[in-house]
């Protein structure tokens, strides 16, 4: 079988150029080549001599990913459907805006956290997807995006930034998620800023402060709830790593990351999360760690209601008077647009097709029994990115 070479960072390849008798100066030749110019053709990389192309085409492949469907939202979104195989299916969105282009992208095969608010998670989870899947969704929308938009340079960048939010935990990922992100922030790949390269997590601390130390990009952490208590319901894995735990880390983190802060998103429930004295629970928990270094902003999520959440999204004016009482507080706060909802691919609806290998039916009904108490349930079709 020979080699996808999308699976590989530019280390990695000077050492399969290595293994071929070539020096590292053709391993950056033929990077350029695959990610620059997005060529999948030995033939075409006309600077390689010869005897290179040749042992090329008789040990590796340059495959990107199997496209299943494509959706365009009327907000210009779109949404890519990638089938990875063994019936499994994930999801790849591009977002539009007049000073960036953001692509959100998966790192697993479902999602094993299983937070309560999150389509994916009540999908279950099937596998982690290997570096050369994860890069090739970049790969892809790029190359694809440069030929098919309406621009006068089909080889100037499309994307400018890339969100580690679609399917999966970034960080239960690892081992494939650092070469990944080494492939998108290097200059001979797509050169993209630490600055604008997020991976999003629930809160793997151990793996929060190895990222930091291998490869520290912008953070996101998905926080949604101001006490333990409610964590545990919202965010299972906050049993194992509680807020005191993750806000450790998080501050921890601050002294590696790229940015002055540390973005937290909190995703806007109806009755579970978003009344006036979460908000004042949240202010007198950050200013704790504000004490201690930590820098943050708020990125308020109005949620996407799915039909077995269970759950509503919360009025605009309950997430406005929250947001006042942040900022009120001094903590930089943002309520984030609804982008793609009308192709479910908005915050929290990307699902895909998943072979769970979880029982998520059960655990997601057992979640749901404890947590209903005094919460009327209304089942709303929809979704969020």
């Amino acid at each position: 079988m020979t080699a996808n070479l999308l699976g590989y960072d530019l280390d990695g390849l000077t050492a399969f150029c290595e293994q071929l008798g070539e020096k590292r100066f053709r391993a950056t030749q033929l990077f350029r080549w695959i990610h620059q110019k997005g060529a999948t053709d030995f033939e075409q990389m006309t600077d390689l001599a010869k005897s290179l192309r040749e042992k090329l085409a008789g040990s590796a492949h340059v495959q990107g990913p199997k496209v299943a469907s494509r959706h365009e939202s009327a907000d210009g979104t779109i949404k890519w459907l990638f089938d990875v195989g063994a019936g499994d299916v994930i999801e790849t969105v591009f977002i539009p805006e007049a000073d960036r282009g953001t692509l959100c992208i998966s790192s697993q095969v479902g999602c094993a956290v299983g937070c309560r608010f999150c389509s994916t998670g009540h999908q279950g989870f099937s596998r982690n997807l290997t570096t050369g899947e994860i890069v090739s969704q970049l790969w892809f929308a790029e190359h694809f995006l440069r030929q098919h938009l309406d621009r006068q340079n089909r080889q100037e960048r499309v994307i400018s930034n890339v969100v580690m939010m679609g399917m999966g935990e970034p960080l239960q990922n690892y081992s494939q998620l650092v070469p990944a992100l080494r492939v998108m922030l290097d200059d001979h790949g797509y050169g993209l800023s630490r600055r604008r390269v997020t991976v999003s997590t629930s809160g793997v601390v151990p793996m929060m402060d190895r990222l930091a130390e291998d490869c520290p990009v912008a953070l996101a952490v998905s926080l949604h709830a101001p006490q333990d208590a409610l964590r545990d319901n919202l965010v299972p894995l906050n049993k194992k790593y509680p807020i005191a735990e993750l806000l450790e880390a998080c501050t921890r983190y601050q002294a590696a990351a790229p940015r002055d802060f540390i973005t937290f998103e909190y995703c806007m429930l109806d009755g579970v999360n978003d009344q006036p004295e979460h908000a004042r629970q949240l202010v007198s928990l950050m200013q704790t760690y504000f004490a201690h270094g930590l820098s943050c902003k708020f990125n308020l999520i109005p949620f996407n209601p799915f039909p077995v959440s269970g759950l509503r999204r919360s009025d605009m004016s309950q997430v406005a008077s929250f947001a006042k009482i942040l900022m009120d507080a001094g903590i930089v706060t943002t309520v984030r647009k609804t982008r793609g909802d009308d192709i479910d691919a908005a915050c929290g609806q990307l699902a895909g097709d998943v072979q769970d290998r979880t029982g998520v039916d059960r655990r997601m009904a057992a979640q749901r029994q404890g947590m209903l108490g005094g919460i009327k349930v209304v089942v709303v079709k929809g979704m969020d990115v």
